[in-house]
C-alpha cells in the first residue's frame, strides 16, 4: 500500500507552530490553562488557586493571551479569563494522554 505523502507547511507556518508549542513549554502557563479549563477567573482567584503571586498570573496571562490561548472580558472593575476556544482544551486533552501512554 502506497503512503500518502504528507504536505510540509511553509516556513511562516513552521515558524508560527513552533511558537505556538513554546508557550506550552513552561508548566506555570500549563496550570493557568488547567484552571481556566474549569471555569472562568480573575486574575485574583488564579493566583489564589495557584499560590501565585497576582504579579506572576499577570505575567503568564500576558503570554498566554499574545498566543491567542487565552482571552478576557469585564465584569465591572475586573477582567475575566477564559480559553480562547476549544483547540487550546482539545491540545491540552491530547497532551495529556500522549504522557499518559503506557
Amino acid at each position: 500500500m502506497a503512503k500518502k505523502k504528507t504536505q510540509i507547511p511553509d516556513e511562516v507556518e513552521l515558524c508560527d507552530l513552533a511558537e505556538l508549542f513554546k508557550v506550552f513549554g513552561d508548566s506555570t502557563r500549563i496550570r493557568i490553562l488547567y484552571a481556566l479549563s474549569e471555569s472562568e477567573l480573575c486574575v485574583g482567584d488564579l493566583a489564589k488557586s495557584l499560590t501565585m503571586t497576582q504579579s506572576a498570573v499577570s505575567h503568564q496571562l500576558k503570554i498566554l493571551k499574545t498566543a491567542k490561548l487565552v482571552n478576557s472580558h469585564r465584569v465591572g472593575k475586573m477582567m475575566v479569563y477564559y480559553l480562547a476556544d476549544e483547540h487550546v482544551r482539545t491540545i491540552i486533552s491530547v497532551g495529556t494522554e500522549h504522557i499518559e501512554e503506557k
